[in-house]
């Protein structure tokens, strides 16, 4: 304050700026002023005071508030740590399981595959065997008509051939030659 004073004089006079640089030259900055620590002290009581009534209160439950906020909020980041460990876990097993369910689908898919493989290969080689019994079956029908059928003319030859022999009965010589010519006709007819 006294300083603001000798400022204040020293604007207003030239002599009194002479004696505030004479004054200021005899104190030096290390040696104590009573009179300005006193008042100092008293100035940061009052600024102590009106802050302890008014600020402090104002600060201690913003700072109050901030650490429930912060501690609010490692609360939720610890919670949801759990949360999505849990999920993690979860969705592993779930992952597992599908894996496993998936391989039991392709080894019951193969299984079934190799059923139906063998259903197959079984109905075809029954089919097969079916045909050929079939075509055996066909080829001795046909066999037995192309038999029924030579024999027919066999009976018709040697009807014709004895229908012959008897028209011509006249002796032995004779039917010799008939028979003979009739086996040529017969040997011939089989060769055709």
């Amino acid at each position: 304050m006294r300083s603001s004073l000798l400022l204040l004089a020293s604007l207003l006079s030239p002599a009194a700026a002479a004696a505030q640089e004479h004054e200021a030259s005899k104190r030096s900055l290390l040696s104590p002023d009573p009179g300005l620590m006193f008042w100092t002290f008293v100035i940061f009581l009052i600024l102590l005071a009106v802050l302890a009534k008014f600020a402090y209160p104002k600060i201690l439950a913003a700072v109050e508030a901030r650490e429930q906020a912060l501690n609010d909020a490692i609360e939720g980041a610890r919670k949801d740590r759990e949360a999505a460990a849990a999920l993690l876990a979860e969705q592993q097993r779930r992952l597992e399981a599908t894996r496993d369910e998936a391989q039991k689908l392709i080894q019951e898919g193969r299984a079934a595959g190799d059923t139906v493989r063998a259903e197959v290969i079984a109905q075809a080689q029954a089919e097969s065997a079916a045909m050929l019994e079939r075509a055996r079956a066909e080829i001795g029908a046909e066999r037995d008509r192309a038999v029924a059928q030579l024999r027919r003319e066999a009976v018709e030859l040697a009807i014709r051939g004895a229908s012959r022999v008897l028209e011509k009965n006249l002796d032995d010589a004779t039917n010799r030659k008939i028979v003979e010519d009739f086996l040529g006709s017969v040997a011939t007819a089989k060769k055709s």
